[in-house]
Formats: C-alpha cells, structure tokens, sequence
C-alpha cells in the first residue's frame, strides 16, 4: 500500500468524509451577508475554527479542503489551523485551483485555472501541513453542453494538476462537477456525468497518476433544479451507482460526493441510500460544504460569541452525515 492510498484511505474510512471548509473570500462575504454578519478575516476565522474545534470532528471528518487565507492562519490557541485540524485526527487540505473561468470560444461554458506556478505554491502547501489538495472543474448540461472542448480541456486540467500533487506527495481530489443548474432529466445527467467521468480517467491514466492515491470528487445524478421531472432517492441511488460502476476504475480508493444544491437532509438521505444500495468496492462518502454547514452558520450569525451551541448543530450535522456514510442514516435519527 503506497504512503498515498493510505493517506486516501485515512480521510475517507470509517464512515469518515471531507468538511469543504475552502470557499474563496468572495463566497464566504457572501454566505455571511446573508446571514447578516460582517465579512472579515477574523469572523471568518471564528466560524471556522468553532467548526474544526467541534467533538463530532474526531469522529465524522478525516479531512479538511481550507483556502489560502485560513491555512496560514492561527487559532485563537495560538495554534497554526492546520495543527488544530490534525490535533482532531483529521487530515489538513487545500483549495488549489485559482477559480472557473469563462472557456474561450464558449462564452456559456467555463475551464479552472491556477496550473501557473502550482507546483511552487504546493511545496509551500505541503510545508504548512497539508497532505491533500482540491480541484474544481464545472460543466453545465443543456442541448450543447458540455461540449467536448470543455469535456477534454477540464479533464486535461485536471489530470496535469493530480500529477503535479502526487509528486509533491498529496492526495489529489478529483472534482469533476456537472452542475445540477437547469430543467435537464436525471437521464441527461446521467449520460454526461459519465461522459465526464470517462474522459478525466482517459487522461488522468495517459499523465500515469497513480489511482490508488486519488479521491474522486463527483456530483450525484439529479434531475436538474428547474426540471419539473424530479427522481426519487431510490433512483438517484440507482443511476449514481450505475455511473460510477461504468465510469471509475477499481483502482480508486473512494468516492466523496459534493452536495451541489441539495439541502443538508437531502445529501445526507442521497448518501444514505448509495451507502446502502453500494455493491462496488469504493468507499463512499461525503465532502460537503453547505450540507455540513449552513444551519450552524444560521445558529452562529445570531450570536456569534455562542460556540457550544453552533457545535452542537455541527455535530449533529456532521454525525449524520457520517451515518449515511455507513447506510446507518434514518428520519427517526435526523429529527432527534
């Protein structure tokens, strides 16, 4: 077993997954303005650390995705946050990509940056703690999308970024998002998460990542948010699992599902029935960011000063989370 698969393993095992605690400055002033709370490094900070210092930490979260300003960051302790993270038995991440933007000649459609100097900012990375790194690619579905340019330029993306953190000795998260924006049908999602899927693993294999040291990152297949065709969570199970057993290598240690768009108590009764209905040989889990943190951001933004109280809404969220994981998730056990 290479240092790199265990690494995977240690973040994804045990009914553990991911926090996505990595939103860029802009998203996170956004996230707290709609909560009414000013947007500054130090409140940042402050619901960040209330979150990473939670009990439930040690059970539920084997790894961390930060951003630039919070790994370099120190905690109220005085601790740098990666110290903090790992001190709960978690694995400290990092965000990497420098954001989508818009594809040229496809003004509808975007490619992730940041490949410019990113081998110098992983040493650096790696230096402050981390052991695993995040890249985001978006595709939308309509008629002509994703077209196949945005199709071979992310999964290109994607493939020289995993190369370059796995000789850095990180575990890459593959994070192929088709995103859940539209009035598309399941079965249109289905068919292009696959098309995705397929093409980063093309191109991953031709840039010799290693497989067993990687963490793929996909979205569930779902109707789209506009479509007045919704599918039942039995069938989401069905079609996520029918996608993922044609699409992803056995080599991948697991899989850690984004939310995208979901509420909290759907991405946890989603992965609740794909844990269940799993008869493949991945791990499946969760790397959440809202649907780990958005009622305790909602519980926080009214005092701000009440940290037990906003960890007690984390640790239930996280804990139930953690459930679906392991197909142990119930509506008894969520309304507790």
């Amino acid at each position: 077993m290479s240092e790199l698969n265990q690494i995977a393993l240690k973040i994804l095992s045990d009914g553990k997954g991911i926090l996505a605690a990595d939103e860029s400055n802009g998203t996170m002033t956004k996230r707290l303005k709609s909560v009414n709370v000013v947007s500054t490094p130090e409140n940042r900070l402050l619901f960040r650390e209330t979150l990473f210092s939670s009990e439930n930490m040690k059970d539920c979260i084997g790894g961390v995705i930060l951003y630039d300003e919070t790994i370099n960051q120190l905690s109220s302790s005085g601790k740098p946050i990666p110290v903090l993270i790992a001190e709960s038995g978690a694995i400290p991440g990092i965000k990497v990509d420098t954001g989508a933007k818009v594809l040229a000649n496809s003004p509808e459609e975007k490619i992730t940056e940041g490949l410019d100097g990113l081998r110098e900012r992983l040493k650096k990375y790696y230096e402050l703690g981390a052991r695993f790194t995040k890249w985001r690619g978006v595709y939308s579905i309509s008629k002509e999308h994703p077209s196949k340019v945005a199709i071979y330029s992310n999964a290109h993306s994607l493939a020289r970024y995993s190369a370059l953190v796995q000789e850095c000795n990180m575990v890459p998260i593959v994070e192929p998002e088709v995103l859940m924006d539209g009035d598309h049908s399941a079965e249109d999602c289905l068919k292009k998460t696959s098309l995705v899927i397929t093409k980063c693993f093309d191109e991953l294999i031709q840039h010799n990542v290693d497989l067993t040291g990687i963490i793929l990152k996909p979205n569930m297949i779902l109707s789209g948010n506009k479509s007045k065709n919704k599918i039942s969570n039995e069938e989401v199970s069905f079609n996520t699992l029918n996608c993922l057993k044609k699409s992803v290598p056995k080599e991948v240690p697991g899989i850690a599902f984004l939310s995208g768009g979901q509420t909290e108590v759907e991405a946890t009764e989603n992965l609740n029935l794909i844990s269940k209905n799993n008869d493949t040989n991945f791990i499946m889990t969760y790397s959440y960011g809202r649907a780990l943190q958005q009622s305790a951001l909602k519980f926080w933004s009214d005092d701000i000063k009440n940290i037990r109280g906003t960890q007690d809404i984390f640790n239930h969220r996280a804990k139930m989370c953690s459930l679906a994981a392991k197909g142990k998730w119930s509506k008894e056990l969520e309304n507790k």
